[in-house]
């Protein structure tokens, strides 16, 4: 079969790429530049990890490509976090990457390549069922379980998509590619945003678009001034440290409005909510329930998994009721609803 393998130039999609060659798969191995490297963004998917990509795919024995797809990632990607963060939201850039640029723009590259799937190196499976459905599962390493991200697959999507490392755990990707041979089999994991520089993410918001650094006052529940800020993208809800605010007790951030370019903080108890809505939702089987269901929902990546129930409204929206009171539910993020480990759908906290 001919595959079309997305190299990161990390081990994951190195050792995905090696294992369908090794299994007698045409691979094409296919690298995304996302950005213009002289900018000085962060230290992933850099011009190194694109010549990483391209020796193992020398190394192994199938074709490479690089493919440029900065406006896309410019369009899709960088503009959402710059709208977002505006907003007063948190967003999730590798979210939307994997959604609009991957398993899009790139799924269509494979295409045009004659190329039956688009593999990757997400810790995630697929499978399907009697009926030709495809079902969407967490990766087996718990610890580095990726479906989090990829709860806007479709079902034509996950048709094509292929996750051959999804029942390893890392130190068993980190195995295969030293027997491999290859030369990433220790190279270490990104923990950044990749197109900001050092995890300065504030920095990144105020050169694009410098009319973000606007000061504003940072309130009490009552209303009350206790302090001020240098902008609403600065902050998160549920955190705590930046606030620059001296108080008897800790404080957290609890609200962001934008719009009046106030921040709302309050003790650790204000945190808790108990219920969220979300929006453009998208539901894996590609019919939503029909009423209530019961699910564990999953509001950050790091997030354990809280038991609920979860409705569909129309227009493409959820709304999700806890059994338990969750804290710094944060809008922007994502709430993904399981099955045990099935992924369910998910959908944009708002």
């Amino acid at each position: 079969m001919r595959i079309v393998v997305a190299m990161s130039g990390g081990v994951d999609s190195s050792v995905a790429a090696g294992l369908l060659h090794e299994a007698g798969h045409e691979v094409i191995g296919v690298s995304m530049q996302l950005y213009d490297n002289s900018q000085g963004f962060g230290s992933c998917c850099t011009i190194d990890d694109l010549h990483d990509a391209r020796k193992v795919a020398a190394h192994l024995g199938f074709p490479h490509y690089i493919v440029n797809f900065e406006s896309h990632f410019h369009r899709h990607v960088q503009a959402n976090f710059l709208e977002e963060y505006a907003a007063g939201r948190t967003p999730i850039p590798c979210a939307h990457c994997n959604s609009e640029v991957k398993f899009r723009e790139l799924l269509g590259r494979a295409e045009a390549f004659g190329a039956a799937r688009l593999a990757t190196g997400h810790y995630a499976r697929v499978s399907e069922d009697a009926d030709g459905r495809r079902h969407l599962w967490r990766g087996r390493d718990a610890a580095k379980d990726q479906s989090y991200f990829l709860f806007s697959l479709t079902q034509a999507q996950l048709a094509q998509a292929h996750f051959p490392i999804g029942e390893l755990a890392k130190d068993d990707v980190r195995r295969e590619a030293t027997r491999l041979g290859l030369a990433v089999a220790m190279k270490p994991d990104s923990q950044e945003i990749c197109f900001v520089p050092d995890g300065d993410y504030a920095r990144f918001l105020e050169r694009e678009q410098p009319a973000l650094a606007t000061t504003g006052a940072i309130v009490n529940a009552a209303g009350e001034r206790l302090g001020a800020h240098g902008g609403v993208h600065r902050f998160t809800v549920g955190q705590r440290k930046g606030l620059g605010l001296s108080a008897g007790v800790p404080l957290y951030v609890v609200a962001i409005d934008a719009g009046r370019q106030e921040v709302t903080v309050g003790p650790r108890e204000a945190l808790d909510r108990a219920t969220l809505a979300a929006s453009q939702v998208n539901w894996v089987s590609g019919a939503p329930p029909e009423d209530w269901t019961r699910a564990t929902v999953q509001i950050r990546h790091r997030h354990t998994a809280a038991a609920a129930r979860v409705r569909a409204l129309d227009d493409d929206r959820a709304e999700v009721e806890f059994d338990t009171p969750q804290s710094a539910i944060t809008p922007g993020q994502a709430a993904v609803f399981y099955d045990r480990d099935e992924v369910l759908g998910g959908g944009w906290i708002d």
